[in-house]
C-alpha cells in the first residue's frame, strides 16, 4: 500500500517509522511504501490505475521510453484516457509485475529492471523479457519464473 503526499507530518512519522520515503523527481511528491509490499503497489492511485509519471520517474525514464519499453507507442501516455485505457494498464503491470518479482533476486528495482530489458533468456530463443512482453507472451516469462523459484533449471 503506498500514497503520495506533499513533505507533511505524515511523512515524517513515516520516515521515522518503518515506511520507505522517496520523493518523485517529476512531482516533488513523496511515495510512501509500506514494507513487504509488491513493488507494484507504489505506483497505485486510489482508482486503481498505475500511475505513469511515478513509474517513469522511479525508473529514471520519460514517459515516452516508458511507453517504449512496453511495447506501446511513445504518443500513448500524452492523453489520460489512453493512460487508463485497458491494453496499457495491463502492460505496465505485466512489466511492474515481472520486474517486481526479479528485483528480490537482482539485488534491487534498478537491477530488475536492467535484466528485464536486456538479459537474454535461453529459454526463448535468448530473447528478453521486455521482447516478450511487448509480443504479449508477459505470462508465458511469468510461468518462466515461477519454474525458476521452485527450483528448475534456466
Amino acid at each position: 500500500m503506498s500514497q503520495v503526499l506533499k513533505d507533511t507530518p505524515a511523512v515524517k512519522r513515516a520516515r521515522a517509522g518503518r515506511a520507505s520515503v522517496k520523493r518523485a523527481a517529476a512531482t516533488g511528491q513523496f511515495v510512501i511504501t509500506k514494507p513487504g509490499a509488491p513493488l507494484i503497489s507504489a505506483f497505485i492511485d486510489e482508482g486503481g490505475h498505475v500511475v505513469v509519471q511515478r513509474v517513469a520517474d522511479s525508473f529514471g525514464m520519460s514517459k515516452g521510453q516508458l511507453a517504449e519499453t512496453v511495447g506501446l507507442g511513445r504518443e500513448t501516455f500524452h492523453k489520460v484516457a489512453r493512460t487508463h485505457a485497458a491494453k496499457t494498464q495491463s502492460r505496465i503491470r505485466e512489466m511492474l509485475e515481472i520486474v517486481s518479482r526479479i528485483s528480490v533476486w537482482a539485488g534491487g528495482k534498478e537491477q530488475a529492471m536492467a535484466w528485464y530489458r536486456a538479459q537474454p533468456i535461453a529459454a526463448f530463443g535468448d530473447r528478453t523479457a521486455e521482447s516478450l512482453v511487448k509480443s504479449g507472451q508477459a505470462v508465458a516469462v511469468r510461468d518462466y519464473l515461477d519454474h525458476l523459484a521452485m527450483g528448475g533449471f534456466a
